[in-house]
This record gives C-alpha cells, structure tokens and sequence, in this order.
C-alpha cells in the first residue's frame, strides 16, 4: 500500500479547546495507520484584543504558520503546499469564518482537499453563514463528519461532495484519576456532596444559565447537591455569579474560571458524580468523550446529536427538553439512581479501540479520495 502524505490543518496544542485536543489523537492515529502526516497549525486563532477580558489565562502562542484573522499567511501556506504538494489536505473546520481558507488552500495550491467537520455553522449567529456553505461546497473535494446531526447538515448543503460519517472518540484519561475523597477535599468539597461538574468553555450556547436554574429547583430535594463550573469563560463570570445569587444558589456553586491543565481535569472528574451538559445548541461534544472516558455519567439535553452520548454502555440521562425544569428532572434522575443499577461506564479501552478505529476510516477514505489505494 502506497503511502499517503497528508497536511493536515488545524488547532494544535499549546492552543486551547476541543479542536486543538481532537487534533493530537487524530495526528496519531493517522501516523499510526501508516501515513505520513505533516502539520500545517495555527500560530493564533483570534486576535488578542479580542479576547482581552473575556479569557482569564493568556492565550498561548504556537508554533503554527497560520493565522485565522491574517489572510495573508493563508497565502504563504498555499504557495508552499503548491511548492511540495501533500497528496491530500485535512482541513479542520468547525465554523463559516473558515471557508474563505479552505478556498484558498484548494483553489492556489490545486491540492484535493477534505474538511474534518466539527461543526456546519458557527455556534453564535453568523450572518454570511448561508454564503459560506456554499464557499465551501465549491472548496472541498470530501468531507469527514463526527456526528449525525453534521452528516445531515452536510448531506443537505453539499450533496455531491463525498462524504464519510463517523463519530467522535472518547478521550482516554489525562492524568491519572485520584481517589474521589482526596480529590473532593482538593476542591474545598465534602464525601457526602453530590457533585455536578460543568466542564469546558463558557459561552452562551452552553447553557449555564439554564443549569444554574435548575440547580435552584433541585436543593431542596437534593441537599447536598454542589455545582463545580470549571473553564474559561467568554463572558463576564459576574453575570454568572449574580445569578446565583439572585437565584439563591451561589453558596452551592464553587466557580473555577480559566485554563484547565490535565492533572486538574483529572481531579474534577474524578470528584464529580456526574457532568451536565446543559446545551441549547450542540452537535456533538468533546466534553462529553472526556467525560466517559473517565466513566463519569452524564447529563445532556436533546440538542444536536449530543443524546447519542448516552449509550447502552453509558450511564446518563437525557432531559427531555432544553430547559431547566427539563434538566432539574434529568439531574433527580441521574442521583437517585444507584451506581450499581448502571451500565458499565466506557473507559481508557474503549477510548483507545475508538481513535484507532477512527484513524482507520479516516485513512481509508483519505486513500480513496487521492487516488490510492486502500
């Protein structure tokens, strides 16, 4: 089998976020299935003025060509892939602002190029989304989706572009998960709390507000229950804790703003009876795979494909609407189950088994797409 070269280009780590931590797996496990992968990163995603005030840690820079916001450097990356060509582009692509690279990279370095789908459209409204769905149609030469709510978009918007479905892979553990009571105690929290964790970035379409009002229906039930919200936040993190005073909860919320590093995810998760994705909007979720791969249930609402999440060897429930009476429920739920109801949680296996076979498929269709063979 021939070997396949592919430049792959994307967030990379010591970049923040999902994109960036999906992007290291899938790094391996493509090299892993026997290609040749060079890295085509970011150096920055959004200019610093931006996202002064809204981030509490400072964004680390990266060692990346690219620049999101500086149109020029797409221009340089284009003419050194028409210089040495990859036989195939693996474009990241998780919003509209992005396809204005991606016809750059096809149409100046006349590579075949696929985009890796997070996501169809930006989270937050976007008003020359329609325009770039079809700047991107004209772009791309295949698609790799990671859920089925994607595919549909994309089967939809760009029908004849070949396209492969799959699904995000759990994350195997970052560090080491310590015994639940020291990790408890690390937090200021007690072994009696029953402990929900809302875990990642906080931005609008997550839906703290909502958790935080269903947090205000369910204390009374649930006396001991406790709320860690851990992340950076893309809002103001006062608005968040007014809100919890105004709704009387702010004595059972413990706010933990900024960057997140491995061994203090491991602690949280390894404190949580379970996370909660209280999401308005979603397709998939890397938090969720973080979350079963430290076999912590989950709770999710009835957005995008995040129920998917919840599988017959996860323990979790799926509130029945997007709202906070509907998550209250999904909580009570999940708290008054006993552990030893539930299915075995997956885990570091699973996870490994799930890249690899993911890194796989991937290969096989990147092969087919650039003329080789599987």
């Amino acid at each position: 089998m021939r070997v396949l070269r592919i430049a792959l280009v994307t967030p990379f780590p010591p970049l923040r976020g999902g994109i960036a931590r999906f992007s290291a797996h899938l790094l391996e496990v493509l090299r892993e299935d026997g290609c040749c992968v060079d890295v085509v990163g970011f150096r920055a995603l959004w200019p610093r003025f931006l996202l002064h005030g809204r981030l509490s840690d400072p964004v680390p820079a990266a060692e990346g060509s690219l620049v999101l916001y500086n149109p020029l450097t797409w221009f340089v990356a284009a003419g050194e892939l028409k210089k040495n060509p990859p036989d195939i582009l693996l474009v990241a692509y998780w919003g509209g602002f992005l396809a204005p690279l991606l016809f750059v990279l096809r149409r100046l370095s006349g590579v075949r190029t696929v985009a890796l789908l997070h996501n169809m459209s930006s989270h937050e409204p976007f008003f020359f989304e329609p325009m770039m769905r079809l700047l991107l149609a004209r772009s791309l030469d295949g698609a790799i989706t990671l859920s089925d709510t994607v595919s549909r978009e994309a089967e939809a918007a760009m029908p004849s572009v070949p396209l492969l479905s799959l699904t995000h892979p759990l994350y195997p553990p970052e560090a080491p998960l310590p015994p639940q009571e020291s990790a408890r105690r690390e937090l200021g929290l007690c072994r009696e709390d029953r402990v929900l964790l809302f875990f990642g970035y906080v931005r609008p379409y997550k839906g703290l507000d909502l958790l935080l009002r269903a947090l205000e229906e369910i204390q009374s039930s649930v006396p001991s229950v406790r709320l860690v919200v851990a992340g950076e936040f893309y809002e103001d993190p006062d608005g968040y804790r007014s809100l919890a005073e105004r709704l009387g909860v702010s004595d059972r919320v413990l706010f933990l703003p900024g960057f997140v590093s491995a061994e203090r995810t491991a602690i949280l998760f390894a404190a949580a009876d379970c996370c909660v994705l209280p999401y308005r909007s979603a397709t998939q979720s890397g938090v969720a795979e973080l979350a079963k791969g430290y076999g912590v249930p989950l709770v999710v609402t009835p957005a995008g494909s995040l129920p998917d999440a919840v599988s017959s060897r996860t323990r979790g429930v799926v509130a029945s609407k997007c709202s906070a009476p509907a998550i209250a429920d999904a909580i009570t739920e999940l708290l008054q189950r006993e552990r030893e109801e539930g299915a075995a949680a997956e885990g570091e296996g699973a996870a490994a088994e799930g890249w690899q076979e993911f890194g796989s498929r991937a290969g096989a269709f990147l092969r087919r797409l650039a003329g080789g063979e599987e």
